[in-house]
């Protein structure tokens, strides 16, 4: 089975002066750590179901949609402007479609996220207002990690959610890239010819630690919650199953659970 690990291999190389590179040294640690997790192992694995991948869309709509209207808005920046191709890789739209295909019209009254999206959310909102340059962390770790790890989750979701086509995964799809591998390489060239000075250049590599590390605490939290609701449900006599269908609460945590890993699933193999 292709794995996370193997579509990292393609990106491997010495860190140099270039800002990918030297984003991508900054956050190794990071990856690590997130990808020996047992949920990420698990995802690999395809052991995910469809009310869990259901609601890590309502997540990840959120994230994106915060994302993307503030690459909207400072597509000017100096520092965004080169790393802006909302043809070919904005996922909100996406993100909804798929949406609509799992709740019907309606969707939009059944998105339901916990405060740690909302952090999320609110940070992207206030470096995109306060400090654009930031965005770029944002962007390339997500956008990347899309077109390298979240491929191979899209093929792995396809087949644990037993989905004869590609409809309800829109998320994994990038009709405007042709090749991958050879936009990651236009992306990162677009990305290292930003002008940073000293001190923004590090403020960015700080940032994209920052927001690897919001997505594993929350993930740390969310696992302590999932153990709580286990221990409870044990002890009340009923399996995680039975009180999944009528708990919003454990859905939207186990939903987010996964919605971290398919998140560091990507980073890892920018």
């Amino acid at each position: 089975m292709e794995t996370l690990k193997s579509a990292r291999k393609e990106d491997s190389g010495e860190t140099g002066s270039d800002l990918s590179e030297q984003i991508k040294a900054a956050t190794k640690e990071n990856h690590v750590r997130a990808e020996n997790t047992q949920l990420m192992l698990s995802y690999q694995k395809g052991q995910i179901t469809l009310p869990q991948y259901k609601v890590l869309l309502c997540s990840l709509y959120e994230i994106y949609k915060a994302l993307e209207e503030e690459l909207d808005r400072n597509s000017s920046h100096p520092a965004v402007a080169p790393i802006y191709f909302p043809q070919e890789l904005a996922r909100l739209e996406s993100i909804e479609r798929d949406l609509e295909y799992f709740f019907g019209p309606n969707w939009r009254n059944q998105v339901i996220v916990p405060a740690a999206t909302h952090r999320y959310e609110q940070r992207l909102r206030k470096i995109g207002k306060e400090k654009p340059e930031l965005l770029v962390s944002h962007a390339y770790t997500r956008y990347l990690g899309d077109l390298s790890g979240g491929q191979v989750l899209g093929k792995i979701t396809q087949k644990s959610l037993g989905l004869s086509s590609k409809e309800g995964l829109s998320f994994f799809s990038f009709p405007g890239v042709s090749s991958p591998n050879r936009f990651k390489q236009l992306y990162r060239s677009r990305m290292n010819s930003v002008e940073l000075t000293e001190e923004a250049r590090a403020a960015v590599l700080e940032e994209a630690v920052a927001a690897f590390e919001l997505n594993i605490q929350v993930f740390d939290d969310l696992q302590k919650m999932l153990s709580i609701t286990s221990e409870t449900d044990q002890s009340n006599g009923h399996s995680a199953n039975t009180r999944f269908s009528g708990y919003p609460i454990l859905q939207f945590t186990v939903g987010l659970c996964v919605a971290l890993a398919t998140v560091g699933a990507g980073m890892y193999a920018m």
